[in-house]
């Protein structure tokens, strides 16, 4: 059961590995572009090439998809990427449903463990698997790895390595799940995590009592950059949203994204969010104790280019 690319990469090491795949679970086909033709998701695109039983519910409880997924009778369920599943589903293979986490339990437990772990300003990060029960991401663990976190590291190129170290990872569960040999591991009582604040751009870093993060969904409108803030705080933020959904600020009125960025020192009097530049190789705002320099950048109604190309045929 899933639905993105980071998903593929799991049901292909499940697949070539020999298992036998009984059906895939995947999103509806979604209108998507200019000419909002349907548009499939990348789980569905690799079963269907590979040949395998396809299943697209609307709905979760509908008892069309429940018989049919009856029918299946499957002996374990995976989940990488999907979405929130009910008891009726979950319960119902008798070895139990599993799901690929990217994070490390209970730490960042939500939709977008991969960004927060960016924005937080973590070391490292990793992926676990655990069995599906009530309370989203609460299940007991059964495996974990852990990965760096390199200071350059965007939300992008972290997904891509956790994507390759999670098939890994969920491929040794299911091997061990079938030798017997797993141990669950319950994970900490205290399941009142600490929510990290929706409105993201005004206090990304906060630290609250709890030790335990979470990683709520992000929405576009949360990723204007905050200038008053330092530069290591607006440069984790900007990394743990590129390439989507993006940081952005406004220049001259325009919304202008940016995807990679530097910290440089400085304490001039410049007001946070004041713009530097020499119109030739270099843009950069001001914040509470620096600068942010821009690398890669996308203004509104233009493409993304390298800032140097940008400033090549632009003025204000």
């Amino acid at each position: 059961m899933g639905t993105p690319e980071f998903a593929v990469a799991s049901l292909d090491k499940l697949f070539e590995a020999g298992y036998n795949i009984v059906g895939v679970v995947t999103a509806p086909d979604k209108p998507a572009g200019r000419g909002m033709k349907l548009s499939e998701s990348a789980v569905k695109k690799y079963a269907a090439e590979k040949g395998l039983k396809i299943l697209q519910p609307v709905k979760l409880k509908e008892p069309a998809f429940l018989d049919e997924l009856r029918s299946l009778k499957a002996d374990v369920q995976v989940v990488v990427a999907f979405r929130m599943l009910p008891e009726v589903v979950w319960n119902m293979p008798p070895m139990g449903t599993i799901n690929l986490h990217a994070s490390l339990l209970p730490q960042y437990r939500g939709a977008a463990p991969i960004n927060w772990a960016i924005i937080n300003g973590e070391k490292e990060t990793g992926v676990t698997t655990f069995k599906l029960q009530q309370e989203i991401d609460t299940g007991n663990i059964l495996l974990q790895e852990k990965i760096p976190i390199a200071h350059d590291e965007t939300a992008g190129s972290l997904h891509d390595k956790l994507m390759v170290t999670g098939a890994d990872l969920l491929l040794k569960t299911v091997r061990e799940l079938q030798n017997g040999t797993l141990k669950e591991i319950p994970q900490d009582s205290s399941s009142n995590i600490n929510p990290s604040p929706l409105n993201i751009h005004h206090s990304p870093l906060t630290i609250a009592p709890s030790p335990l993060h979470s990683a709520p969904k992000i929405f576009p409108a949360d990723c204007e950059i905050n200038w008053n803030q330092s530069s290591g705080t607006i440069y984790n933020f900007i990394r743990g949203l590129s390439p989507y959904p993006a940081a952005f600020t406004f220049l001259n009125g325009k919304k202008l994204k940016i995807f990679s960025a530097e910290k440089e020192p400085g304490n001039d009097k410049n007001k946070p969010g004041a713009m530097i530049t020499d119109y030739k190789s270099y843009l950069k705002f001001a914040t509470s104790d620096g600068y942010i320099q821009l690398r890669e950048i996308q203004l509104e109604g233009k493409k993304r280019m390298k800032i140097e190309d940008f400033l090549r045929g632009w003025r204000p």
